[in-house]
């Protein structure tokens, strides 16, 4: 089926290396041929998980021939850096998201993937879920109508412990409510906005933001992250997208696939996560990589991402309605 295998390499080993190894490990064609990160133990562990070698040093890993693809897994900080020596390498990349701090780094990875002539793909995991491209397809065809409200909902507890390992619930988590929002009904015109820091003691970031975002149809996008509580009400929002036009209306839920067992901070695993990051390597190699095919959100999806959570930051500075120019 495959004229030849892709072999991968991880930049990082922490929590999402396994999704992303676990996905690997099931998909024809390619192969986890070996990872590094600055952490020997998660090292260790996830190579022994996954039955690969442990690089010596990042330049090592970068530099090895027989690597076509690598995944860049690490804290968003150090995306840019390694990013660019996978891309310098002539190396195909996969960036986790939020994939950088600034446009400027998102312009750079932009440019230098066109200069290189490689591929680079954002982790924008969810637009590969299932449920959410049907619901792209139904839209694009007129199939609901005119597209009068757009809910994209996250509600899971973290930690404060976990939680200060992030920048706060409008950079770490709204990233993904922001590109869905984009693939699905496209730039929001103006938006109004909220945080809160509702359950830290000592971490002085959101745990819990609110987002009103005026679409170019007149219809209206209600976006929430919140670290500060889970929902395990009926019909639960731990994950939970809903679009209704004039003609039909669509849902994507987390808890229409539930595993009973505690997945790292979650108090359930929540396996739709699972397989959309599957779908997503396996467009990224077979699509991206293989055949040359744009991604479906890209970087210039992220720069227009991070200008909307930019936005988001001035309205919630100024307490007014800001008006989009992106």
């Amino acid at each position: 089926m495959y004229d030849r295998l892709i072999r991968i390499a991880f930049i990082g080993a922490g929590d999402i290396a396994f999704l992303h190894g676990a996905a690997i490990g099931r998909l024809p064609g390619m192969e986890l041929a070996g990872l590094w990160s600055p952490d020997g133990n998660l090292n260790r562990e996830k190579s022994e998980l996954f039955g690969c070698s442990v690089y010596d040093s990042i330049d090592a890993l970068v530099d090895d021939p027989a690597i076509d693809v690598i995944f860049v897994l690490t804290p968003m900080e150090s995306h840019h850096h390694y990013a660019m020596m996978a891309m310098d390498a002539g190396k195909h990349v996969l960036v986790e998201k939020p994939v950088a701090v600034t446009i400027a780094e998102l312009e750079d990875l932009r440019d230098t993937a066109k200069s290189r002539g490689v591929a680079i793909m954002p982790g924008h995991n969810y637009i590969h879920e299932d449920s959410l491209r049907r619901t792209k397809i139904m839209i694009d065809d007129g199939r609901l109508g005119d597209i009068a409200q757009v809910y994209i909902m996250f509600n899971i507890d973290h930690p404060e412990e976990v939680a200060c390992r992030y920048p706060g619930v409008i950079r770490q988590l709204m990233i993904h409510h922001l590109y869905i929002l984009l693939y699905l009904v496209g730039k929001p015109v103006s938006l109004s906005a909220m945080k809160s820091i509702f359950s830290y003691e000592t971490h002085t970031e959101d745990d819990l933001a609110m987002v009103t975002m005026r679409l170019a149809n007149g219809g209206l996008a209600h976006i929430g992250a919140s670290f500060a509580n889970d929902d395990h009400s009926s019909d639960a929002w731990s994950f939970f997208v809903k679009v209704m036009g004039t003609k039909g209306s669509t849902r994507f839920s987390y808890n229409d696939w539930v595993e009973n067992a505690k997945a790292v901070v979650h108090s359930h695993t929540y396996s739709a996560y699972h397989f959309h990051i599957e779908n997503e390597v396996r467009f990224f190699i077979d699509e991206c990589v293989r055949k040359g095919t744009p991604p479906p959100s890209t970087i210039d999806d992220a720069i227009t991402c991070l200008r909307i959570v930019e936005a988001i930051e001035d309205a919630i500075d100024r307490r007014c309605e800001v008006d989009l120019e992106i």
